[in-house]
């Protein structure tokens, strides 16, 4: 059976590897020690009588140490290379352990009640948040954060990424019918006097215009009328017409009652019912939405958004200094202060983390356990019982010893008691 090279061993079973040799170079030292005294028991016991107790000790001895040999060894192999039945157990009956093996972890480790007591005995919040509470800690915290979200980043395909924007606004914003929602949101805007701000604030703007532009009056009237009018009458035209407008935009201003406000009410309102139930209008502004939105302009936008984006968090998240990180940081280490300081939010975490952890291990506690099993299966018979050996093979030399041991007793007593029964 080929070993595994001890070079390629890692350090600790390397360690194991050489216990093992040691444990097993002192178990047969114990049977060479019995086989030598049995020797000189059975050539002196004829000439002193003690000597025979002697060697009833050392052949039991030996029976057990060899008994016992036989039994550790069969687990991983076959005796002397023999291939007597029963023996090199592991190799032979690898699956069938590695389909124990998962069983039995996965009923009596993933168990929703095992999880659950063993979350609930760890209080993971008020550790988590007293750990968060060190600037250092929630500094790396979100340093691997930035990290993270920038290999995500760098890793998403551009051309993906705007297809995607591109389809999501196709089919969330420019394919629906804006109609009807523009027209409800309309009436109630209406309804509300929802408006009236900014019906206030146009009318504020016209006038600071007015104000600001009386030489745009000048000819606006006066250069159609006909040439024979004298031009101190064109210059009047134009000043009644600036003054009536300046007079009509205050005379708004200052009536909340107008009848151009009223006006204008009852145009959005009946703006507003005919974004909802008339056909013209809803086509007629889903052709001016089309025409904004076309195909390669939304493509455009998206390309535009997405890039915009991904380099100004790209760029956040990879300095350290950036407000970003600053508020990344800083929630960190608030959240932290109330998972440590509050003990009813302590409580809402540490439930939630166990009821989703108890979710997972029901759902798929048979998937996490066949990980053992299919491992198990993969592994090379020999090379399994090799690594068996190595973590529990020390421990099974001691019984190859103890075997020695309490098979010299064994010997000793049952020649002593055959002696007392038998004279």
């Amino acid at each position: 059976m080929a070993r595994i090279p001890y070079a390629s061993l890692s350090t600790a079973d390397q360690q194991r590897y050489r216990g093992l040799r040691t444990m097993k170079a002192v178990a047969l030292g114990a049977l060479v020690f019995m086989a030598i005294i049995f020797v000189l028991a059975f050539i002196l016991e004829k000439d002193i009588s003690g000597w025979g107790y002697v060697r009833a000790a050392a052949e039991g001895g030996m029976v057990g140490a060899l008994a016992d040999w036989f039994a550790v060894t069969a687990l991983f192999r076959h005796p002397l290379g023999i291939p007597i039945p029963h023996t090199a157990i592991i190799p032979r009956r690898k699956d069938e352990i590695g389909r124990t093996l998962g069983e039995f972890v996965e009923t009596n480790f993933l168990e929703g009640g095992v999880v659950r007591q063993k979350l609930e005995s760890t209080n993971i919040a008020r550790t988590a948040g007293a750990w968060l509470q060190d600037p250092a800690h929630a500094k790396t915290v979100a340093a691997e954060a930035s990290t993270m979200a920038s290999g995500i980043l760098t890793a998403l395909s551009d051309d993906e990424v705007q297809d995607l924007i591109s389809d999501l606004a196709h089919e969330h914003l420019l394919s629906p019918s804006w109609g009807p929602s523009l027209g409800t949101w309309l009436s109630r805007v209406v309804d509300a006097d929802a408006h009236r701000g900014a019906v206030d604030l146009g009318v504020d703007s016209i006038a600071r215009w007015l104000d600001a532009n009386r030489e745009s009056f000048d000819g606006l009237v006066s250069r159609r009328l006909p040439s024979w009018v004298p031009s101190v009458a064109m210059r009047l035209v134009d000043d009644t017409v600036y003054h009536e407008a300046t007079k009509f935009v205050a005379a708004v201003k200052a009536d909340p009652a107008h009848p151009a406000r009223k006006a204008l009410d009852q145009y959005l309102e009946r703006l507003a019912e005919n974004l909802q139930h008339d056909p013209e209008t809803i086509g007629r502004l889903e052709g001016a939405k089309s025409a904004v939105f076309d195909s390669p302009r939304v493509r455009s936008l998206a390309a535009d958004a997405w890039n915009t984006a991904k380099t100004g968090l790209l760029r956040s998240l990879a300095d350290e200094d950036s407000a970003l990180r600053r508020r990344v940081t800083a929630a960190l280490g608030d959240l932290g202060d109330r998972l440590a300081t509050d003990t009813a939010l302590q409580q809402r975490v540490d439930n939630r983390i166990a009821d989703a952890a108890v979710f997972l291990v029901d759902r798929y506690r048979h998937d996490i356990a066949s990980i053992i099993t299919d491992t198990v299966e993969r592994w090379d018979a020999d090379e399994t019982s090799q690594k068996i050996e190595l973590q529990v093979g020390r421990d099974l030399q001691y019984i190859r010893l103890n075997g020695t041991i309490v098979g010299a007793l064994a010997g000793l007593v049952i020649f002593t008691v055959a002696h007392l029964l038998l004279p």
